[in-house]
């Protein structure tokens, strides 16, 4: 791309920050660097239209773990990187519903809820077991416990007749939140600037200044800061898989008596109600390898699955149409924990969100101002 003297000047030059990627995490980066930083001159570069991979485009849910995740992450973390991360989690949501209060979010604190298969009642069980110590082990977080038993009043079928409710869970409006976001960005006294449509295809660090090289352009800005999360494999040597997220939602369903966020099969699949519809998602376990992606779109094998589980588990009895369906690719990998850590001198990253982004993005962009910004 040919760049004219005032493209360049107004935009391209004396940077002081770069961030890639405009989600969660990266605006929230701007919004922290801002405060500690009034009067830098801040740069986001995003590659989509709307912010690409998952932050657009997730479930809205505002979510710490479901008992059965927290149970399966113990067999791969210590209790207290456990307590840790859902103390960081929880932090998080705290952090975004007072950066953009409850209203700039649609937030709605009706809880959560685990729902298990009649097949899994063994699974059932062994969380009956551990949900007393789990409760223990949490309570320095929450104050209370965290997860307690209640009926299935939703006319779930083909399910054990009681749930997992965890209190503290709370739904919010996607869209809104990403509009009160990049419109808070944007409305500060200096703003932060922000291009889209620009691919950051590699990065030097010159030990002055950093080289980055787009789709578009080349310039340099003084540090740069990697919020690219499920994508950050490309630009690094760094432990994060992409995983693609599978979602859809219905028409308004007449009468929907379904209110609050659901978990299913350890987390694999969730639904909520969105005003008088139910968004459901998941399904990437049923083919691991095929959803390890970056692109997007949707596949059959899972698309019918969560059509059959709206038909004979959360709906019954009961007619639907489908309305959209789309995917989000989340960054993902053998620990839960976010990577924030300086790649070089002036370059530095906060990604692998584990698919709590909404939860964790607000966190880890705060905690990677900190770290570039020194």
């Amino acid at each position: 791309m040919e760049l004219s003297y005032w493209e360049l000047k107004t935009w391209l030059s004396e940077i002081d920050f770069c961030i890639v990627g405009s989600g969660i995490t990266g605006l929230s980066c701007a919004l922290a660097l801002r405060e500690t930083h009034p009067k830098a001159r801040i740069l986001i570069l995003e590659k989509g239209v709307f912010p690409q991979g998952a932050s657009t485009k997730n479930a809205g849910f505002a979510c710490f773990g479901s008992l059965t995740e927290i149970l399966s992450d113990l067999q791969t973390h210590t209790e207290d990187e456990i307590v840790q991360l859902v103390c960081d989690r929880w932090n998080g949501i705290q952090l975004l519903r007072q950066r953009l209060g409850d209203s700039g979010i649609d937030y709605k604190g009706w809880g959560g809820y685990e729902v298990f298969l009649r097949e899994e009642a063994s699974l059932y069980e062994a969380c009956m077991e551990q949900m007393d110590r789990i409760n223990q082990l949490l309570l320095p977080v929450f104050g209370a416990a965290c997860f307690q038993v209640a009926d299935n009043t939703f006319g779930f079928e083909r399910v054990l007749p009681k749930l997992i409710l965890s209190p503290q869970e709370g739904q919010i409006d996607t869209g809104r939140m990403m509009h009160s976001l990049l419109e808070r960005v944007g409305r500060q006294p200096n703003p932060v600037r922000i291009l889209n449509g620009v691919t950051v295809e590699a990065y030097e660090d010159l030990g002055n200044k950093v080289l980055l090289k787009t789709d578009q352009f080349e310039f340099y800005c003084r540090r740069l800061l990697l919020a690219t999360n499920g994508f950050a494999a490309s630009l690094g040597d760094l432990p994060v898989k992409p995983a693609r997220a599978q979602v859809l939602v219905t028409s308004p369903i007449k009468d929907l008596h379904v209110k609050g966020t659901f978990h299913m099969d350890a987390g694999y699949y969730y639904f909520r109600n969105v005003g008088d519809r139910i968004l459901l998602g998941g399904g990437r376990n049923l083919d691991p390898e095929g959803e390890t992606t970056t692109a997007f779109g949707q596949t059959g094998v899972i698309q019918n699955r969560l059509e059959t589980l709206l038909e004979e588990v959360i709906l019954p009895g009961k007619e639907f149409e489908i309305a959209q369906r789309w995917s989000g690719i989340m960054g993902v990998g053998a620990q839960k924990k976010p990577i924030l850590k300086k790649l070089s001198g002036n370059v530095a990253c906060g990604v692998r969100l584990g698919g709590m982004g909404i939860a964790i993005g607000s966190h880890t962009g705060t905690e990677l101002a900190k770290l570039g910004g020194q």
